[in-house]
């Protein structure tokens, strides 16, 4: 596809600004490395809103949605286009006992609607149409905890900007002109010690979290720890809070003693996200870790960048120069330097 400058229309960002819902479906999915198959990914991809349209005709009520973002590597080999500005694999993070982990993937789906069988539905036709062009890296099937609660037993997103506030918080502008309407996404996959969990009184849960458990009320400043989650995971810039739009949801199965988070958050830059992350598992400042992670394990990581509906319906079958790819990837991790400006500038994370 040309670069969305040279279109003469309006570029329309995906369904990532939507009413948050009761299901949802998360594919990560690797392609086959061969040209035929991202061949067959390309041209399944310029229709996807096709695929799509007919699956949520069955129930337009239900808000039915599919957003789809592309891997570092996977970007290289589809397109022609020029790689967006902040794409590169997602930066695992290590330190003390705690690890963020970087685990393949080339393409993220995320199917969400009010019903869960329509989810299923696109995410059987999803894999239909792909074949065996690409196989299933990670497959969640989440759904919504009583009255948005994870399984934690505490309200997750409160802080999620709206409105306006959440599309400049999402969608790309004038910073990185050729992919303007697009947004970067960062997914994890976490599973929960819940007897280890439910062996904390209340109040030490709370203070794990920094919100009361019941009534979801924020922490007073004198009652939280700064390790809490919610005091890590603010973030400033020049004196003014950025934030991420959060979609996470619970999953599990109980007879296999599985409970989990699968976090997705979604930005204009993955630095935000990154640097949220990085609080996290080293601190703020390092050793002041997000305690919530001696009971929460990542098991999977990855980033990707999700284009414009504008870019996916103009897509066309042209395959990138291979001179080109192998150049891109070679630029796609920058070394690690300092980060005393505030500013992520780091490869893999590590600390003590």
């Amino acid at each position: 596809m040309d670069a969305p400058e040279q279109l003469n229309q309006t570029v329309l960002p995906q369904t990532v600004v939507a009413t948050l819902t009761r299901a949802a479906i998360f594919l990560v999915v690797c392609i086959r490395q061969d040209s035929e198959a991202y061949a067959r990914l390309r041209s399944f991809s310029s229709g996807l809103s096709g695929l799509v349209r007919a699956v949520e005709f069955r129930d337009i009520e239900a808000g039915l949605t599919c957003i789809v973002g592309f891997g570092s590597d996977a970007w290289d080999k589809l397109f022609v286009s020029p790689r967006p500005a902040e794409l590169h694999p997602f930066r695992e993070i290590r330190s003390g006992g705690r690890h963020a982990v970087s685990t393949p993937g080339d393409i993220l789906f995320h199917i969400r609607a009010k019903r869960m069988d329509l989810c299923f539905e696109l995410a059987t036709q999803v894999m239909d149409s792909i074949g065996d062009a690409a196989s299933i890296a990670d497959e969640v099937h989440g759904f919504r905890y009583f009255d948005d609660r994870d399984v934690i037993g505490f309200v997750d997103g409160t802080e999620n900007p709206r409105g306006e506030a959440a599309r400049d918080a999402v969608v790309i502008g004038d910073e990185d002109p050729a992919f303007a309407g697009g947004s970067y996404v960062i997914v994890q996959k976490y599973l929960h010690n819940m007897k280890a969990w439910n062996l904390l009184s209340i109040e030490e849960q709370e203070r794990i979290i920094g919100r009361r458990k019941l009534s979801d009320i924020e922490l007073s400043d004198a009652e939280k720890p700064a390790s809490a989650h919610n005091a890590l995971t603010v973030i400033e810039e020049n004196g003014k809070e950025v934030k991420i739009l959060r979609d996470n949801m619970p999953f599990g199965r109980p007879g296999h003693g599985e409970f989990g988070t699968y976090f997705i958050g979604y930005s204009r830059s993955p630095r935000i996200t990154e640097k949220m992350l990085q609080n996290m598992f080293v601190g703020r400042p390092p050793g002041n870790y997000d305690r919530l992670l001696d009971f929460s394990t990542a098991v999977t990581g990855s980033l990707f960048f999700v284009p414009s509906a504008t870019f996916l319906d103009n897509i066309s079958g042209e395959a990138p120069d291979p001179a080109r790819t192998a150049a891109s990837q070679t630029t796609a991790l920058p070394s690690a330097t300092p980060a005393d400006d505030g500013s992520l500038k780091i490869g893999s994370l590590k600390g003590e």
